[in-house]
């Protein structure tokens, strides 16, 4: 049986991190990639140039959210990832960094009973006033697999009470 990943991106420094993902799914054989683009970073010249320059498979989906106010560029992309996640039914949903796309994918996974991988946690800058900050937390909270990049990483989430 296939295992079925679905790797959420939405802004510049998420493609770059998800490249050296991608080409290990890509030499596996008992995992199948879905991707996603929220397009929160919309630019087609910025966006597609990333893809086309790192070598990225082009996404699966990209669902166009656009700029707005943080609440709405969170919303739409809940409202546009659903029905994707519904109908492809992965078996877990990976996420990178601290961007509304990454806060918006992981809610939407755990509001769906799937399960979420987040690369980059435990980063903090301890300054909740930063919407990044808010979006790191939250997604470290909710999800089911954490991966630190580095050891105070780690401290911060056994601080925050998460394994």
């Amino acid at each position: 049986m296939t295992f079925q990943l679905m790797i959420v991106v939405g802004a510049r420094p998420n493609f770059m991190k998800v490249v050296p993902l991608i080409g290990e799914i890509n030499r596996r054989h008992d995992m199948e990639l879905f991707l996603v683009h929220t397009g929160q970073h919309y630019d087609s010249n910025l966006s597609d140039s990333f893809f086309k320059d790192l070598n990225i498979q082009s996404p699966d989906v990209n669902l166009n959210v656009g700029s707005g106010g943080h609440g709405e560029q969170t919303a739409k992309t809940m409202l546009g990832l659903e029905p994707v996640m519904l109908d492809l039914a992965p078996d877990m949903v990976l996420v990178i960094g601290d961007v509304n796309s990454t806060l918006a994918a992981a809610l939407t996974s755990v509001k769906l009973h799937i399960p979420v991988a987040h690369v980059e946690a435990g980063l903090r800058s301890f300054n909740m006033k930063m919407p990044e900050e808010v979006n790191r937390v939250l997604t470290d909270h909710v999800s089911d697999i954490l991966f630190a990049t580095e050891p105070v990483a780690l401290e911060n989430l056994e601080r925050e009470g998460i394994d």
